[in-house]
């Protein structure tokens, strides 16, 4: 065969070779870093911490280059949480995170009309959002973790810290499924204890200030849960319960080290490392249907000593070994 009737064969080849290249499509291979969106819904810590956790969960799979991370924000918006999700769905990523109710819910409509697979992170009732059947099972394409509370370990800590507290306030959104789930397990604990649970349900931050202020006129202390909302407005909430002269328990140890008295604590950034292990195993092939709602089931008592002594109570016997925070601190041994 002539030398120049080898060229063309090899220069076919390579052309070959080029086409195919270029005909892949523009999901990440086994050999690229992963592409990954993750939408939080708001900045406050408790959310904050979820990222921090799912971005190390992430990098300790794949390494620092073996990963790509885009994070946006929605602000607490579900008009931008919705765009950011579409947008996450037309850059074709291998996998959306999403972190909170809102921002789930948003991800989870634009990516059921891709085969890009969603994993929920810090969603209370996975089942009332809509987004799984089961705590058992999850549904095409979306999995994830809850961020479910102890409300029982939760009361027997404010019950030891203010033994004759009668009513227990507790403020809402309206809106946030989250919540309408959380309100009714708290008050199915309190009336097993016979503590009366008095609920204010706000729409929107304008009417938190009114609303606490209400609230913390009728009660021995306000319970706080993982509402978006409320959290976001927290220090309100702190402010006019401080004029009341009652306590605000929170929902984990963020929430404490702001001005809260006490807490059940969840640790968000285990349970975002969590879910990134759950995204993990979802990439590699695992079905989401076969695997149960992530959970970390073991709460940690944290209670912060500037407030307690603003109140004057001392820390009960029952939890001398709690991890103690004091206000915009880091924790302390106990």
């Amino acid at each position: 065969m002539k030398k120049t009737g080898i060229a063309k064969i090899i220069c076919a080849a390579m052309a070959l070779t080029l086409a195919l290249t270029g005909c892949s499509t523009g999901k990440s291979d086994a050999t690229e870093a992963k592409k990954i969106g993750i939408l939080q819904y708001a900045p406050h810590p408790s959310l904050d911490n979820c990222y921090e956790g799912i971005k190390e969960g992430l990098i300790a799979a794949y390494g620092e280059n073996g990963v790509i991370i885009d994070l946006q924000n929605g602000q607490g918006d579900g008009a931008t949480c919705d765009s950011i999700s579409a947008n996450f769905v037309s850059k074709d990523y291998d996998m959306i995170y999403a972190i909170a109710t809102p921002a789930a819910l948003s991800a989870y409509a634009a990516a059921s009309k891709s085969n890009i697979p969603m994993v929920f992170c810090a969603v209370s009732d996975p089942v009332a959002a809509g987004l799984t059947d089961s705590l058992d099972a999850g549904i095409e394409n979306c999995n994830g973790t809850s961020d479910i509370l102890d409300f029982s370990a939760q009361v027997d800590l404010i019950m030891s810290i203010q033994p004759d507290v009668k009513k227990i306030g507790v403020l809402y959104t309206n809106t946030e499924a989250n919540s309408l789930s959380q309100l009714k397990s708290f008050k199915a604990v309190c009336e097993e204890k016979g503590i009366e649970v008095v609920e204010q349900g706000v729409n929107s931050a304008a009417d938190i200030p009114q609303a606490a202020t209400t609230l913390a006129s009728q009660v021995d202390c306000i319970n706080n849960f993982t509402d978006n909302n409320v959290v976001n407005n927290l220090s309100v909430v702190l402010e006019k319960a401080n004029a009341a002269n009652i306590p605000v328990y929170g929902s984990e140890v963020e929430q404490v080290k702001n001005g809260c008295i006490a807490s059940i604590s969840i640790d968000y950034v285990a349970l975002g490392k969590k879910t990134a292990e759950m995204g993990v195993e979802i990439l590699a092939g695992t079905d989401p249907k076969t695997m149960a709602v992530g959970t970390i089931s073991d709460g940690t008592p944290v209670i912060n000593t500037d407030v307690m002594t603003q109140f004057g109570f001392t820390v009960p016997d029952k939890y001398a070994d709690a991890e103690k925070v004091t206000t915009n601190s880091e924790s302390e041994a106990a």
